[in-house]
């Protein structure tokens, strides 16, 4: 696939509200998230991304490396700081590949995670990964596939799909912000462990992406 430039990057349509019949099952499925699910009747669980540039593949996981153990607002910070250095948009592989290392850095990129950006830029410039090779792939091949690049793991693979490609049923296990919102939404009187988070999220299968982004909403937008 060729290398996606500035001016071939596809604009963003703005993000649509909550798939009916998958806000319904959920209802049903879960009166908790049914509550929150309730309180929204107009959500749009893609609508955070009107507030980032249009995201190819390789963009999109440039953004999740630069969010991994970092908040939303540093996250953009970042990329916005990366976005200045290469003329005001989001580099290719090809372009970041060609780039003196210390843009990173100086963008706000800790040495490993330049390193990973480097690595992940290699694969797209020589093909071993794609974007339409990704779209194509099973989720788990695509985790299999990014899980593969050092500094990967599946956070940041799981977050690909959910931003990327859009899938239904991803669940980020581990996730902090993710775990404080079914505390709060389920009166934990902890900080859930992985296996109380998978015993409540396993009632969402297979929409466990739009679950996710009722309850980040709640976290974030009740937050404020």
């Amino acid at each position: 696939m060729p290398e996606m430039t500035v001016e071939n990057r596809r604009p963003r349509m703005r993000a649509r509200v909550a798939d009916p019949g998958a806000r319904e099952f959920l209802r049903k499925a879960d009166p908790v998230l049914g509550e929150l699910i309730d309180a929204r009747p107009d959500f749009r669980p893609r609508a955070w991304l009107d507030e980032l540039p249009p995201l190819d593949a390789f963009g999109t996981l440039v953004f999740q490396v630069a969010g991994q153990q970092l908040s939303v607002a540093s996250t953009r910070a970042i990329v916005r700081r990366l976005e200045e250095r290469f003329g005001g948009h989001m580099p290719s592989a090809a372009e970041l590949l060609a780039a003196d290392p210390q843009a990173l850095r100086d963008s706000g990129f800790s040495a490993r995670k330049g390193q990973t950006l480097r690595a992940l830029a290699e694969r797209f410039v020589d093909g071993r990964l794609s974007e339409k090779a990704l779209a194509r792939m099973s989720d788990e091949e695509v985790e299999a596939a990014l899980t593969e690049v050092p500094g990967i793991g599946l956070w940041t693979a799981r977050g690909f799909l959910l931003v990327a490609l859009n899938r239904p049923d991803v669940f980020l296990s581990g996730d902090l912000a993710l775990r404080r919102a079914i505390e709060r939404a389920y009166g934990f009187d902890h900080l859930p462990t992985e296996d109380e988070v998978a015993q409540v999220s396993d009632r969402w299968r297979p929409y466990r992406s739009l679950a996710v982004s009722y309850l980040f909403a709640s976290e974030y937008q009740d937050a404020t």
